[in-house]
């Protein structure tokens, strides 16, 4: 293969993940004319259609699918194995591209970042905020954080921190002359502020426990969001019942803005933890990363 047909395969893998000419573009640190031409050169010198374009979106043919899926990963192996020669420097050094919550971007990876960034100036972040169970493959990311329950079994995961309990609250206005619900089933009764994950459609089923017996309610309501902050912002604007991890709530159950409902059914989920692939090679700046930020019971801050 020679170089310029290596050029036009990466062209083709930045507008394929990207879904975007735009996007890939800028990526690639190039013009989307000259890109577009890569694209078009490569398309006519093997002979087929490699992208469905639109006014609206980009997406490969089932052509440009197979090509995707054959070589993406080789090109991945590549810069891994180019990231790992930074081992060899006196400093780590190398990119970490991580997809994260805001909650856990604040909260757990921006005091662990305090720790190596100063230190270490070669590595570099970058975070990209997102609520929904991404796929950290396919959208090129070193790792992904979420809380346990919610990780894909080939993962490795590291703990960040201690179980998190789930809150389930409501402002005092909207409280106000409603019952309150006693049993997950009164939450029919009420409106609720639902969440949905955008990957996968479906609104969030809140789940409960209380002595062993499990339950799993479909809540309604005027309201869905796919940010937890948003979901937040409106149960103290009194829209009705959210469905939280308690420390989200906490700040507004201490100043009286919200108040607890079902508080004994209320579960436990397994935390947040830090996830990637298992056939990852880790570069020495993630392994000074996951040092930085794995979670360790009784250790001081």
């Amino acid at each position: 293969m020679d170089r310029e047909n290596a050029s036009d395969l990466l062209a083709f893998l930045a507008v394929a993940r990207e879904r975007s000419f735009t996007r890939a573009a800028a990526k690639l640190r190039m013009s989307q004319p000259s890109l577009s031409q890569l694209i078009l050169g490569l398309e006519e010198r093997i002979g087929v259609r490699l992208l469905n374009r639109t006014t609206r979106s980009v997406t490969p043919t089932q052509v440009g699918e197979r090509l995707l899926l054959k070589i993406g990963p080789k090109f991945d192996e590549i810069d891994q194995e180019l990231a790992a020669l930074t081992d060899l420097r006196d400093k780590p050094a190398g990119s970490i591209r991580i997809s994260a919550t805001d909650y856990s971007a604040r909260m757990i990876l921006m005091p662990a970042l305090a720790k190596i960034l100063f230190k270490y100036p070669d590595i570099k972040v970058e975070i990209v905020i997102d609520y929904g169970l991404t796929d950290i493959v396919a959208n090129r990311f070193d790792a992904g954080i979420r809380v346990g329950g919610l990780l894909a079994k080939d993962m490795i995961a590291v703990r960040l921190g201690p179980d998190i309990r789930i809150a389930v609250v409501a402002a005092p206005a909207y409280l106000a002359g409603r019952k309150r619900p006693r049993q997950p089933q009164d939450l029919k009764e009420h409106n609720c502020i639902n969440f949905r994950f955008m990957q996968e459609g479906g609104l969030f089923v809140w789940r409960f426990e209380n002595g062993g017996r499990k339950l799993n309610v479909r809540v309604e309501g005027q309201l869905v969001f796919n940010d937890a902050n948003a979901l937040l912002y409106a149960a103290l604007e009194g829209f009705g019942v959210a469905y939280l991890p308690e420390p989200y709530a906490l700040p507004h159950l201490s100043s009286g803005e919200l108040v607890r409902v079902l508080t004994d059914w209320c579960p436990s989920l397994p935390g947040y933890h830090l996830y990637y692939p298992s056939r990852r090679q880790p570069s020495s700046a993630f392994s000074v990363l996951v040092d930085a930020i794995r979670y360790r019971p009784g250790a001081s801050a």
